[in-house]
């Protein structure tokens, strides 16, 4: 163990970390949403993920950018990532409302045991990831670079990138926005109704449907920017992408406790964080591991999760 390196790497990989986490707790969203609601995982919410990747690709490419391409002047910037990003939840909000037609809503037609939804969620993450495959020849696609990271704040050894201000201040604004809409507005109204007693809700005049349909399209949205963010990131993407940031980010969605929201945004940057310790403590590779055993501790003592509330009990 290297406790020095740590210490003395402990701004760095701190910044880093959030970084990371921001991400994670986006594309965690759609997990917690959807356990909310439904008290099930959607464990092809990987895969609405992993099309939001591609879709942002494929826009920055039709105006001829690639991983070669120079970085564009500020203004074209700005306007490439907003293409990106409604490429990008336009494709994984589609994905996810597709996902919910043809793999959840005929089960839950037929009062389909538990056990079948979570096989077919997994079907379906693997037959679009495995035609994602196919398609792409399995090769990495490579992002353009469109941002060129410079440093903003310098303290110490700790850099803190512009880059890392976006994705930080991206996801905080988007935790934001949707916890706002699931407690004030009328429609957020409807979710928590749901959430809390599906029968109550339905003798009350809500559509268990399209509240349903709705926390999938959500929880896609926020997969979409956190797809575009990843690329920006981590500059490459391949057919299965979401795999492993989809264990993370359902890992986050549990640390923080399953089907609460704002628990959502604390588990994602917390393993974020947790993972850069880890990485700094043991080496590198044991990035994974360590945030995995640290969630097995934490769920010793705190069994649902570090916040623990539902969208049912959330504050109106």
């Amino acid at each position: 163990m290297n406790f020095s390196g740590l210490i003395h790497n402990f701004g760095p990989l701190t910044v880093t970390g959030l970084a990371q986490g921001a991400i994670i707790a986006l594309f965690a969203l759609g997990y917690t949403l959807v356990y909310g609601v439904l008290r099930l995982i959607n464990f092809a919410h990987s895969e609405v993920f992993l099309l939001g990747t591609y879709a942002s690709i494929i826009v920055w490419g039709f105006f001829g950018l690639d991983q070669n391409s120079p970085t564009p002047g500020m203004f074209a910037v700005i306007g490439l990532i907003i293409l990106g990003m409604v490429a990008a939840v336009v494709a994984s909000g589609v994905t996810a409302i597709g996902v919910e037609l043809i793999a959840y809503r005929p089960l839950r037609r037929r009062n389909a045991p538990k056990l079948a939804f979570l096989i077919t969620a997994i079907g379906a993450s693997l037959a679009i990831s495995e035609t994602v495959g196919v398609i792409t020849g399995r090769n990495i696609r490579g992002v353009p670079r469109l941002i060129r990271q410079t440093d903003v704040v310098v303290i110490g050894n700790t850099h803190i990138t512009n880059l890392q201000i976006l994705i930080v201040v991206l996801a905080l604004v988007m935790m934001f926005l949707l916890d706002r809409f699931i407690n004030r507005s009328r429609l957020g109204r409807g979710i928590r109704a749901v959430a809390q007693n599906p029968d109550s809700a339905a003798l009350m005049g809500v559509n268990q449907g399209r509240v349903i349909s709705l926390v999938f399209l959500l929880g896609g949205l926020m997969a979409g920017i956190a797809a575009v963010m990843y690329n920006l990131k981590i500059g490459v993407t391949r057919f299965d992408a979401g795999f492993l940031l989809g264990i993370e980010a359902f890992t986050a969605a549990v640390l923080g406790g399953i089907g609460n929201l704002r628990g959502a945004l604390l588990g994602g940057l917390l393993l974020g964080v947790l993972q850069n310790y880890g990485a700094g403590l043991f080496g590198t590779e044991w990035l994974h591991a360590v945030s995995f055993v640290l969630l097995v501790v934490i769920l010793l003592f705190r069994p649902t999760g570090l916040l623990g509330e539902s969208l049912g009990r959330a504050r109106a």
